[in-house]
């Protein structure tokens, strides 16, 4: 199964950028062996709009084309479910035994994910209820994708 990061915005230059690849890079490396690949990471530019209504809805609809037709899809948005780690892994582990083609979490701009990314979603998980950069959120995602796969390999790495 594919893993993808829908993520609006470009992560510059630095410590953001150099974490958030050594996840992805991580995760690549150790899915492998899970029947996962990727992830891969795809960028939806940051709408110029003055209003967030219209900026929410222009790149609600660049992730929403951005999504292959045979994905299930997560979206990070504050009023999901919150999820321990081990429940990530095992939802991931539990849609790749399903034969899910791939797997989508969708992380929208500074004003959040449109009504339309979200009625997209499957699922809307959250990180707690704390509000977090958007930046962050794709480091955050790539590290907890990293830890599913160190979950599911049975690494020590997550110390439960």
């Amino acid at each position: 199964m594919r893993l993808v990061i829908v993520a609006v915005g470009r992560l510059k230059a630095g410590p953001e950028r150099e974490l958030c690849a050594r996840y992805i890079d991580r995760t690549a490396k150790g899915g492998r062996a899970l029947g996962l690949s990727g992830p891969d990471v795809l960028e939806i530019s940051e709408s110029q709009a003055r209003r967030p209504e219209d900026r929410m809805a222009e790149e609600g609809a660049g992730i929403i084309g951005a999504l292959a037709a045979e994905t299930a899809v997560m979206g990070l948005d504050p009023r999901g479910a919150e999820l321990s780690s081990e429940q990530l892994a095992a939802d991931i582990a539990a849609l790749r035994d399903r034969g899910v083609r791939a797997l989508s979490f969708l992380i929208g701009g500074a004003d959040g994910l449109s009504p339309a990314a979200r009625g997209r979603a499957d699922r809307l998980i959250a990180f707690g209820r704390a509000t977090f950069p958007h930046q962050l959120v794709r480091v955050m995602m790539a590290e907890q994708l990293y830890r599913a796969t160190t979950i599911l390999a049975g690494h020590p790495y997550h110390k439960a």
